[in-house]
């Protein structure tokens, strides 16, 4: 029997070029593997994209809420998000004084519970082309699809929409849907 043919070969060819067993259910976001292993904080810092999140979590000193077990939707805003705010926006929120408005905000991009893109898409169905959830915040975020009804907008009470651009990134207490823009109380 040709080496190329053996069981062994075969075994070391499978092993060589499958996917690594940590990559199941590991999403990549910014540059850094996600681990469902792991809690939304353990996750969060690493990724590059969400750099100003988790300086506005730290300064709103909810560290230590998300790394409970939730479970916990994280509305995760990326960098290019926070930049679209006004100059000076984030810069004036992490400050020690504005604390309960960067708390507020922050918590308005948490809902109790973990609700994965399909459960959205089943909610939005039940409720006639929308779902309102309620937020840790106390206020009411509406999801609604997109056109092509495979999109999820998130949008605030002041009419403000941001766009799931990553699904389902699964957290050990929760899930995160990263988004486009900062919705806000």
């Amino acid at each position: 029997m040709p080496f190329s043919k053996s069981p062994v070969a075969l075994g070391l060819a499978a092993a060589l070029f499958a996917a690594p067993a940590f990559a199941q259910g590991v999403k990549m976001v910014g540059g850094a593997p996600m681990y469902p292993t792991k809690n939304i904080v353990q996750n969060a810092v690493n990724s590059k994209d969400h750099t100003t999140l988790v300086a506005a979590v730290k300064a709103a000193g909810l560290v230590d809420t998300l790394q409970t077990p939730g479970p916990f939707t994280v509305f995760a805003p990326t960098n290019t998000a926070f930049a679209k705010l006004p100059a000076g926006t984030v810069e004036t929120l992490v400050q020690p004084a504005n604390k309960d408005k960067l708390t507020s905000i922050l918590t308005y991009h948490v809902v109790p519970g973990r609700y994965t893109a399909r459960e959205l898409l089943a909610l939005v169905k039940q409720g006639g082309g929308q779902a309102q959830l309620k937020t840790v915040q106390g206020e009411t975020l509406t999801v609604v699809p997109g056109r092509s009804g495979k999109t999820l907008f998130v949008s605030d009470m002041k009419g403000n929409d941001a766009r799931i651009t990553m699904a389902d990134v699964m957290q050990s207490n929760g899930v995160i849907h990263v988004i486009d823009t900062v919705v806000t109380p």
